[in-house]
This record gives C-alpha cells, structure tokens and sequence, in this order.
C-alpha cells in the first residue's frame, strides 16, 4: 500500500477507504492480524529513481517501507477518522477486495536496502491516516 499526503489519492488505501464509506464499515477481515506492506510514495520515488541509477539489470527490488502493516489497525484508524464502526466482515462483501484484505502479506525489503543502501524515511501509513489523508 502506497500512502501519499496529497489532495489527488491513488492506489489501494484510496480505495480501500472510498469503499468502507461505501458500505458503512471500516472493515476487516478475521481478527485483523493479517498484514500489508507499505510505502511512502517519497521512499518509493527515491528508491525508483536509485534502482534506475544504481541497480544491477534484472534486479528484484522490494519498495516497503513497512513490511507489514496491521489491518486491525488500518481499519481502527479509519474508523476514528471517518465516524464509521470498525468491525469484522465477510470478505464477499468487499468483492476482490475481500481477498486482498483477508490476505496475510508481509515484506520484506532487507535485500532491496543492502543493494542500493536504501532507507525508508517517509511517514508510516498510520501516521498519514491519522493525519487525515485518505479520509478528508
């Protein structure tokens, strides 16, 4: 997940977010114990324009500057932001989303720092929801 303090938001927190106010819910999946990883849109800018200078052809790079956010978490944030509940849901009721949610998807970016010396330096995706971006 890619967070971006910006008025024009993209990618999946955007939607994530735009489909909970859709359906009432700031929804997750099971106990919410599964993760995502994320990334500050400046860490992964950087990291793509260093990959494009430094790195070897054919490299496998990870842009994660966390390897795995909570979605309990993600979703409570949501919930204080927004005025919706947060609560557990079927994931049929979010579509392909569902399966995206309920997913445990941690990663790890430990090879990707070694190679090109790289370092995460932007907000967390927590610290940008709780800062109102995505939800205002």
């Amino acid at each position: 997940m890619m967070s971006c303090p910006q008025n024009d938001h993209h990618g999946p927190i955007t939607v994530l977010v735009g489909l909970d106010r859709q359906l009432g819910t700031a929804a997750y999946i099971g106990d919410g114990r599964n993760r995502w990883p994320a990334v500050h849109v400046s860490d992964a800018g950087r990291l793509f324009r260093t990959a494009l200078e430094q790195a070897p052809a054919g490299s496998v790079l990870h842009a994660v500057g966390e390897e795995g956010v909570r979605m309990l978490d993600v979703a409570e944030v949501i919930a204080k932001k927004t005025g919706l509940p947060a609560a557990a849901v079927d994931p049929e009721q979010r579509g392909v989303f569902g399966a995206l949610l309920g997913g445990d998807q941690p990663a790890s970016n430990a090879a990707t720092r070694q190679l090109l010396d790289w370092q995460p330096t932007g907000p967390t995706l927590l610290e940008d929801l709780e800062a109102g971006y995505y939800t205002s």
